[in-house]
């Protein structure tokens, strides 16, 4: 696998055995591709040989919970009003009887494929390849100021991709929305942008862009994106 000049990033929207893995690329800050299979080998080859991403945020934990509660990451976020799944320890996650989290095994699974080529981040700026989990609904809320709505999320979402000039044309599912916008993440880190972390790298970060929005006129209005500093906030 050999790098270009051109930066590629890869946003992934995990889910189960059945839904499979939904990918978008995003080369240059511009839509590039996407991929959808339930085979985290079949997903790590297209990002690693074929679309050859320098950079990959998954939506997924990247660790379980050593002890079941919720991790770091994911108290941080709820504690900020951000509501998130809780990961389970492994054993609970094999134990359910309906695989309610084989998503989470899913995501595991990819994780695990992708180390040798792109290792789970573990310090910003990024300085190589790698990966890193993200979570949309966070996304959305730093991006949009705080306003994020799980009832008007395809709405909120789409907006933000617009407005970062990636063409929806090709997003014809939430799923491949969600991964776009995972995808905005990982350009946003890639490129040296302002993002925050939630958690700390033993139990695995959560990674989203740092936003600023404003208002237009007098009354609530939609949000809409400045462009953001290059520095990074831990």
């Amino acid at each position: 696998m050999g790098y270009t000049d051109t930066l590629t990033v890869v946003g992934i929207d995990g889910g189960g055995r059945r839904k499979g893995f939904h990918a978008v690329a995003l080369r240059e800050g511009r839509y590039a591709g996407q991929f959808a299979s339930p085979e985290a080998k079949e997903l790590g080859h297209w990002c690693r040989q074929v679309i050859e991403a320098r950079v990959i945020a998954i939506d997924a934990p990247c660790r379980w919970s050593p002890d079941g509660r919720p991790r770091p990451c994911e108290r941080q976020l709820m504690a900020r009003g951000i509501r998130c799944f809780a990961s389970p320890s492994r054993i609970k996650a094999l134990d359910h009887p309906s695989d309610y989290y084989g998503w989470m095994l899913q995501g595991e699974a990819l994780f695990q494929d992708l180390e040798p080529s792109h290792p789970l981040l573990t310090a910003l700026p990024i300085t190589g390849p790698g990966c890193f989990e993200t979570f949309p609904h966070a996304i959305t809320w730093h991006l949009r100021g705080g306003h994020a709505t799980a009832a008007n999320k395809r709405a909120q979402r789409s907006e933000l991709l617009e407005h970062a000039g990636i063409d929806l044309a090709s997003l014809t599912s939430i799923d491949r929305i969600d991964a776009a916008l995972c995808a905005l993440a990982a350009h946003h880190a890639a490129v040296g942008r302002a993002c925050h972390t939630y958690g700390e790298a033993h139990s695995g970060w959560i990674v989203v862009p740092r936003g600023q929005v404003r208002r237009e006129g007098p009354t609530r209005a939609t949000p809409t994106l400045w462009a953001l500093p290059p520095q990074l906030e831990q």
